[in-house]
């Protein structure tokens, strides 16, 4: 699970990297905090970070700045916390329904408990630093607690230009970190914040899924995302691609068929930002169509005004059958001159992983965006095969300078 971790880490590192450039980055640097919570800012900008399909979040932008920040200076110990923190993030994430999925950003919500679970355990496995047995009592489920007590975070910041999304992440990783502190000074939580009363599944929910303890680590389970676009746009991306490549070209109409939640976020035939590009399933198979593979610059206003003849022939229509796969699977089916492609697993999903060659690829050209392209091996080899953390904290510090 380390091994796994490490690639995880790798790809949260290129992600951070690859917003350095971005508003996100610009703040990042100006406001005031510790450098896990003003790191965290960058993490999910650009719509890269990884994936888990059952809770419908992404735990890396959340729980890697916490880990770093908790755990000390040895690798493996990091590595051990940050799985933890991924196992309570996904496991919590997991019990949510649609209901709450429909208005809460599960990343936020359940972000704060994976956060508390991996700053509480870095924390007390850290050398020196405060061990659980002088918390209270069951100090992880205070933790838990604690920050699950102010969990929140609403998907309004869909419907605007504004950064809600990157402070959800920030605020999460320092609910985490401040909930621990807390519980090794003593402060206790409320045990049944999930199924109580007024707990967050009466509060966010009609029907929440039992919580479930796995017989493996769930980061296992995590994707992976190999274009720069929102997750429910992946699988019509993917369809559209294999329907390219075996018809060599889509000319004419194209209709995309997927789960109902990818139209509700990603239906949008007339895009007018990058991030609504990004949030975009009829520019995204435009890009197919009209470029091939999507690039980093393809969501930008030139590139949304290039491809709208193109989205002008792209219909996007709900399937029942892939509605009912979902979440386990994000599938789509995409039709063109009589002919079509249907995928049930997307590129990077644990059913069709993407290769550590893939992931390191994919982290190189999200270094090259920035500045600090010379960075990407000495930070590829100190993730990949470090015994201690200092070198990742020294590059994080550099790029807040």
């Amino acid at each position: 699970m380390r091994a796994r971790a490490r690639l995880h880490l790798l790809d949260w590192l290129a992600c951070v990297a690859g917003g350095l450039s971005s508003e996100a980055g610009s703040i990042a640097r100006k406001i005031h905090g510790s450098p896990s919570e003003r790191v965290a800012w960058m993490g999910n900008k650009l719509e890269m970070d990884d994936v888990h399909r059952m809770a419908i979040l992404h735990p890396g932008p959340i729980v890697w700045p916490v880990a770093l920040a908790a755990a000390g200076l040895d690798m493996d110990r990091m590595l051990d916390s940050a799985v933890r923190g991924y196992e309570a993030m996904i496991a919590v994430g997991a019990t949510f329904d649609a209901q709450h999925y429909a208005f809460w950003h599960n990343t936020a919500t359940a972000g704060v408990f994976g956060a508390a679970v991996a700053a509480l355990d870095g924390i007390a496995s850290a050398p020196g630093g405060n061990s659980v047995g002088s918390a209270p009592t069951d100090g992880l489920m205070h933790a838990l607690g604690l920050a699950g007590s102010i969990s929140g975070g609403l998907w309004q910041m869909r419907h605007e230009q504004c950064d809600a999304k990157q402070w959800h992440v920030s605020h999460a990783v320092a609910t985490g970190l401040h909930a621990a502190r807390s519980v090794l000074a003593g402060a206790r939580g409320p045990a049944f914040v999930l199924e109580g009363p007024q707990g967050l599944h009466a509060a966010t929910t009609a029907a929440p899924n039992p919580l479930e303890l796995t017989d493996h680590w769930r980061i296992e389970e995590v994707s992976f995302k190999p274009w720069a676009a929102c997750r429910h746009a992946h699988p019509a991306i993917d369809a559209a691609l294999e329907l390219k490549n075996r018809l060599g070209g889509l000319d004419g109409p194209i209709t995309v068929e997927t789960y109902a939640d990818a139209l509700t976020f990603c239906n949008r035939a007339n895009p007018t930002s990058e991030i609504e590009a990004k949030f975009s399933i009829q520019h995204s198979v435009a890009l197919v169509a009209d470029r091939g593979v999507p690039q980093h610059a393809d969501f930008t206003p030139s590139a949304i005004a290039a491809t709208a003849c193109t989205r002008a022939r792209i219909a996007v229509v709900e399937s029942a059958e892939f509605t009912s796969r979902y979440p386990a699977h994000f599938g789509a089916r995409v039709r063109c001159g009589g002919h079509e492609v249907a995928i049930v697993d997307t590129l990077g999903d644990p059913e069709r992983p993407m290769t550590e060659a893939d992931i390191l690829a994919k982290a190189q050209s999200l270094f090259a965006l920035t500045d600090h392209v010379a960075d990407f091996e000495h930070a590829a080899d100190a993730v990949l095969h470090g015994r201690t953390t200092t070198p990742l904290i020294g590059i994080l510090k550099d790029w807040l300078q």
